[in-house]
């Protein structure tokens, strides 16, 4: 199944491995980092990035395939919607069922609310479950939310908001204590104690997980709970555009049944968005370790109602997604493996780079290995460079694979790739939305009764996100929004509902010179061939 060169350079990968593992590439300068990222990142390729025409962040540059969403054409005609008939009548409307969503469900439901949750899939088909290495928290005797913040802070290259960062890091201890007495599974030792690796750019081992279906496993949980509280969730239909009242507040959403595009109208004292990423836009064409569903909806809707995006140019392109059989191409390898004491290694059988880089830089680095070094491992389809698995078990001991990553195993065994045997072939894939909406530490956008939780907010991790800290914001401000958003909808009586920000949006679109097909949100991706 491996073609010749691959057979090659995995006998100078096994003949390397014993010198490899005790050998520990230095970690780069600051200045080499900057140099490294601006040379290679795809995030600092000019010429794939397009400037608002229109909107709140008119002027600013956004990746060109979102730009073309966030000032195409509403799926809606103002004109033909009757917002006075209500069908769904709510104190807080949730759109998205993933962790975030789920998480806000919650806390909305503890505060007395009349919630709904409102997906365009199922809920649990979100990001959050298929997250695999595991959820950040400073809550070791070592530790302190004070060095978590600086990691984080660092690794974001000193962009995130330090209001929300503050937050996010405060409050991870309590989160992980939430979601143990909810029944979340994590790996503990026999005395109950949780177990804790490093991640990419962390200088304490906080990660904690359930082997490597941390994200699967915390989603199973959420769902369980949401559903056994009888939190109302409709499933398969999707938002396609805010409702605002005669005020310019967030006062509920035009929904569609993605099976019939019947068109339902729910009113609602507050919103939350909770919708998640964008990997399924393929920017850049690269793959995706995203769900289906992740093309950016939270993003459009909120902008065309007046919401402001912060970092909206950044995306994380994870450093290890299989490139290697075609049919899980993309597919995300979780950085625990490397936290396991997995290396790097080009054709030649080297390791070049630290294993624990922050994933732009250990991005960025693959790309040189496999463009101007002309080191990366070529396969039938494409090109990547090895992720040494055996290596774990000769620093760990044997049965470390099948314990602490499971999934791995299972995945590439299906195909015949035993990774306790062979090195596993890895490439970038788009993995996360660094940017998203503006918030306030309370979860509010500049749109009054509108708040965001989850992947759809930009500002938490600046321009960087390290591993572990995804899982932890879905928790921290799912709950924020979900506490916070009950809390407001006690003191509103929704006005007018009116969808006029959508004519002045087309308006602005035509003033432009804006000329499209294109409408928006995308909902799902289209895979059809074309010629």
């Amino acid at each position: 199944m491996y073609t010749s060169e691959m057979i090659e350079s995995m006998k100078k990968v096994e003949a390397n491995r014993e010198a490899n593992a005790v050998l520990e590439p230095r970690r780069m300068t600051a200045e080499e980092k900057d140099t490294l990222l601006a040379t290679y990142h795809p995030d600092y390729k000019k010429d794939e990035f397009a400037v608002l025409q229109i909107g709140p962040n008119k002027g600013e540059k956004v990746p060109t395939e979102l730009c073309a969403l966030l000032q195409a054409n509403s799926r809606v005609n103002p004109d033909s919607i009757d917002l006075a008939k209500v069908d769904y009548d709510v104190d807080v409307l949730i759109i998205g069922g993933g962790g975030a969503g789920a998480s806000a469900a919650i806390e909305a439901d503890n505060n007395g609310a009349k919630v709904m949750v409102v997906t365009k899939l199922r809920m649990g088909d979100a990001n959050t479950m298929m997250a695999e290495g595991g959820i950040q928290a400073a809550d070791k005797p070592n530790d302190s939310p004070a060095i978590h913040y600086l990691d984080a802070f660092g690794g974001g290259h000193f962009a995130a908001k330090p209001e929300l960062l503050y937050k996010l890091v405060n409050e991870a201890p309590e989160a992980i204590q939430w979601l143990n007495n909810l029944g979340v599974e994590f790996d503990k030792d026999a005395d109950g104690t949780m177990i804790t690796t490093h991640g990419g750019g962390t200088s304490r081992k906080r990660m904690h997980a359930a082997k490597d279906y941390s994200g699967a496993e915390i989603m199973r949980t959420l769902r369980d709970e949401v559903l056994n509280r009888q939190i109302p969730v409709v499933d398969f239909t999707a938002a396609i555009e805010l409702i605002l009242d005669e005020n310019g507040r967030a006062a509920g959403a035009v929904l569609m049944n993605m099976e019939t595009e019947e068109i339902l109208i729910a009113r609602a004292k507050t919103v939350i968005i909770a919708t998640g990423g964008a990997g399924r836009l393929h920017y850049q064409g690269f793959p995706t370790s995203n769900h289906y569903g992740a093309t950016a909806d939270g993003l459009i809707l909120g902008y065309r109602a007046g919401a402001k995006l912060l970092y909206a140019d950044t995306l994380q392109y994870h450093p290890t997604g299989a490139a290697y059989p075609e049919q899980i191409f993309g597919a995300l390898v979780t950085e625990k493996v490397r936290s396991l004491g997995a290396k790097l290694i080009n054709v030649d059988g080297e390791a070049f780079m630290h294993p624990l880089e922050t994933r732009d830089v250990s991005a960025a680095s693959i790309i040189r290995e496999c463009s101007t070094n002309q080191k990366g491992v070529h396969t039938a389809d494409g090109v990547g460079v090895w992720l040494d698995t055996p290596m774990i078990e000769l620093k760990n001991g044997e049965g470390t694979i099948e314990k602490r990553i499971p999934a791995m195993m299972r995945m590439f065994g299906k195909y015949g790739i035993d990774i306790r045997k062979e090195p596993i072939l890895v490439y970038p894939t788009l993995h996360y939305q660094n940017g998203g909406l503006d918030i306030t530490p309370d979860g509010m956008t500049r749109v009054e009764n509108l708040f965001v939780a989850g992947e759809a907010v930009g500002g938490i991790h600046g321009r960087n996100r390290l591993m572990g800290n995804s899982l932890l914001d879905i928790i921290v401000f799912g709950r924020n929004a979900g506490r916070n958003a009950s809390q407001k909808s006690k003191e509103v009586t929704c006005g007018k509902l009116t969808l006029e920000h959508v004519t002045r949006f087309a308006e602005e679109r035509k003033q432009a010179g804006i000329e499209s097909d294109i409408v928006s949100p995308k909902l799902l991706p289209n895979y059809a061939r074309r010629k």
